[in-house]
C-alpha cells in the first residue's frame, strides 16, 4: 500500500492538470570557506634593561617602535641647567662677591726698612767699645728683609780684654757697648763678692744675637729685637777657675749661685731698656734676654 502512494500521487496530479516544474530548486550556495585563517599574535619584544648614567639613576630607554615616556617640564623657578650649559652669574652679585672677598684679606704686612745708623753716634761708640777692651770687625751691612737687618753691624768676639762671647755673634755697636760695660762694671763686681776676688768672668755663654725671626720664635706677633741687632741672650758665665752658673729658675736659690744670678739680672737694668729672666715667662728659663729697644721716657722694662 505504501509503495503505491507515489502512483496515486502522480494519477490525480494528471487529472487535475497540474504539472511538474521543468527543473527543481537551485540550492543556495554556501559561503566560501575562508581561505586565511587567523594568525596567532605576536608577542611584544621585552623592553630593554633601563641603562644606568653616571650618577646611579635609571634612564628609561625606550625599544624600537615603543613612544618615549615624556619627561615633565620643570616648574618655575625650578629650572635645571643642562649639563654643559654654566649658570648665568649676575654681574652685581659677582662684583659684591669679590668686594667682600677684599674686604676679608688681612692687610698686608708692611715692614719697616732697615734702620740707618747716625754716623756721629755710631763713631763715639765705636771709640767707646775699643776704649772698654772689646774685640770686634765690622761686619757688611745686612738686609735680610721683613724688616730684619743691621746697618752697621759688628762682629764681636771679645767683649773685654780676657772676656770671649762664645761663640761669637752679630749685633749693633750699642747693644756691645751695653754688654762690654755690664759685664766690667756690675757682673764681674758681684762675681768677686760671691765667690773670691781672684775669680774672674772669663766667657759669656750666649744663645742668641743676630737672628731674623718674631719674638718667642712665634709664627704671629711683633718682630723680635734679635731681628735688629739690639738683643742678646746670656745662657751661662764661665769662671777662671772652671766652674759655670747657668742661667735658671733660682728665685728660691738660696745659694751663691742663686744670689749671682739674681744680682747680675737685676743690675742688667741700669744698662739695657729690657731684661727678661727665667721668672718673666717659659720662653726664658734658660737665658738673661737683654735688649736695647728705644722706649719713650727712656722706660725700662725688667722681669
Amino acid at each position: 500500500m505504501r509503495r503505491s502512494f507515489p502512483l496515486i500521487l502522480l494519477s490525480l496530479l494528471i487529472l487535475t492538470g497540474a504539472s511538474l516544474p521543468k527543473s527543481g530548486p537551485i540550492p543556495i550556495k554556501k559561503p566560501p570557506a575562508e581561505v586565511e585563517t587567523q594568525k596567532a599574535p605576536t608577542p611584544e619584544e621585552k623592553p630593554a634593561a633601563p641603562a644606568d648614567d653616571t650618577k646611579g639613576n635609571q634612564k628609561q630607554v625606550p625599544t624600537e617602535g615603543q613612544q618615549p615616556v615624556p619627561q615633565p617640564k620643570p616648574t618655575e623657578g625650578n629650572e635645571q641647567p643642562a649639563k654643559d650649559q654654566k649658570p648665568v652669574v649676575d654681574e652685581k652679585d659677582k662684583r659684591a662677591d669679590e668686594k667682600k672677598e677684599e674686604e676679608e684679606k688681612p692687610a698686608p704686612i708692611v715692614y719697616p726698612p732697615v734702620e740707618p745708623e747716625n754716623a756721629a753716634d755710631y763713631a763715639r761708640c765705636l771709640t767707646d767699645l775699643k776704649a772698654i777692651g772689646a774685640t770686634f770687625v765690622e761686619a757688611k751691612r745686612i738686609d735680610d728683609g721683613k724688616g730684619c737687618g743691621i746697618d752697621k753691624p759688628l762682629e764681636v768676639t771679645n767683649i773685654l780684654s780676657g772676656v770671649t762671647l762664645a761663640p761669637k755673634g752679630l749685633m749693633r755697636c750699642e747693644t756691645a757697648l751695653a754688654l762690654a760695660r755690664w759685664t766690667k762694671e756690675t757682673a764681674q763686681p758681684a762675681a768677686e763678692v760671691a765667690f773670691d776676688k781672684a775669680i774672674k768672668i772669663k766667657r759669656l755663654n750666649q744663645a742668641s744675637t743676630y737672628v731674623c725671626r718674631l719674638r718667642n720664635n712665634a709664627t704671629t706677633g711683633k718682630i723680635s729685637e734679635h731681628a735688629h741687632g739690639n738683643a742678646v741672650d746670656i745662657a751661662s758665665f764661665t769662671f777662671s777657675n772652671g766652674t759655670t752658673i747657668a742661667i735658671q729658675p733660682r728665685d728660691e736659690d738660696g745659694t751663691m749661685d742663686g744670689a749671682f744670678q739674681r744680682a747680675v739680672t737685676a743690675s742688667a737694668c741700669l744698662y739695657f731698656k729690657t731684661v727678661l729672666d727665667p721668672g718673666s715667662d717659659a720662653a726664658h728659663e734658660t737665658h738673661l734676654h737683654l735688649d736695647v729697644i728705644e722706649r719713650r721716657n727712656d722706660y725700662r722694662y725688667c722681669r
